[in-house]
């Protein structure tokens, strides 16, 4: 479990960097993630948190309301509570689901959500960040068994091919429906589905 909390870490640190360069007029710029602006991409990766991880084990982040990154402030801190602390992610908790399961059991899928929407933020602001190698390799290996389920889901689009010689956060991105050619939409140009 410590190594799966040292990649959340890790994770969570890469998406800092990136939010801490958005600019104030950058909250409503359009994402590679279908339907969600910055903010909403932003707001995505704080509730999976709070009803994955932080809700569960009754971990509470005191974010402001209209300070953006703020509110990802106060979850990362919330987080890494939680990460000083591996042991809680051991015990069964009830979910929002009604299911009962280990917090810990969710973790790989949160660190893989982060990953992938720092590449949406990055290439929404239009920054040049590259992904941590490892953190991308683990997650593009468990995504790549599953693509299919993922886009059955309906919450990813479906897999962007890119050929075999491309880097392995390319192919991350694309087994999560995204082309790492992605560019944000003209102003005067219909927002794309990504």
């Amino acid at each position: 479990m410590r190594d799966d909390t040292e990649r959340h870490r890790r994770a969570c640190a890469g998406f800092t960097d990136v939010l801490r360069v958005v600019a104030p007029t950058q909250w409503g710029l359009p994402t590679p993630c279908r339907e969600w602006d910055t903010r909403a991409l932003l707001e995505h990766v704080i509730g999976f948190h709070e009803f994955l991880l932080l809700r569960p084990l009754g971990v509470p982040a005191q974010r402001p309301k209209d300070d953006p990154f703020g509110r990802w402030v106060a979850t990362a801190n919330a987080i890494n509570t939680v990460l000083d602390a591996p042991e809680v992610l051991d015990g069964s908790r009830e979910y929002f689901d009604g299911a009962t399961r280990p917090p810990g059991a969710v973790l790989q899928a949160l660190t893989t959500d982060v990953v992938v929407h720092t590449w949406d933020l990055d290439r929404a602001i239009g920054t040049s960040v590259h992904l941590d190698p490892e953190l991308c390799q683990r997650a593009w290996e468990q995504a790549s068994s599953r693509a299919d389920a993922h886009h059955e889901s309906g919450l990813v689009a479906p897999v962007v091919e890119v050929p075999g010689t491309a880097s392995v956060e390319d192919r991350l991105v694309g087994v999560f429906g995204r082309s790492p050619m992605w560019q944000p939409p003209a102003e005067d140009s219909p927002r794309p589905n990504g």
